[in-house]
């Protein structure tokens, strides 16, 4: 076994199109290196380095945050279990918030979103005299404004 990869096979094994390999190596994210056709290699840990950005895109990550953190990891060796587990603790806090979101998502779906005026100045019941106008444009209820 090689430990070097094709761009194929770390799609097929990774579940990540070949287009957005290289658009991660574009970025940075991921490096491969050149065989002596000009195709990509990539070296087997880059399998695990596609898993944390996978799931790091679905917590809501952007790959500029993505980038922030592999810089992260331990540039003279290949990075370990506990250097991945490292960086991914702290998106215990990111998904509680997005839960309780979804949660709140939820509760609205009925409520505010179901009235569907957000709160414009008819809603007498929620925002009479729209009083959240005060704060700025869209649903200021929902974004955290406080109902004084």
């Amino acid at each position: 076994m090689t430990d070097l990869l094709t761009i194929t096979e770390v799609s097929r094994r990774s579940g990540v199109a070949a287009s957005a390999l290289r658009f991660y190596e574009e970025r940075g994210l991921i490096k491969s290196e050149r065989a002596g056709s000009g195709h990509r290699r990539y070296p087997r840990d880059v399998l695990r380095r596609i898993a944390f950005i996978v799931f790091a895109q679905r917590i809501g990550m952007t790959l500029e945050e993505i980038g922030v953190e592999l810089t992260r990891l331990p540039q003279d060796r290949v990075p370990e279990g506990s250097d991945w587990a490292e960086l991914s603790g702290a998106w215990v806090g990111r998904i509680d918030e997005q839960i309780a979101e979804l949660h709140r998502l939820r509760a609205g779906l009925t409520g505010c979103i179901g009235c569907g005026c957000l709160s414009l100045d008819r809603c007498e019941f929620a925002n009479p005299g729209d009083r959240a106008g005060r704060y700025g444009s869209g649903p200021r209820y929902w974004v955290g404004d406080s109902r004084r």
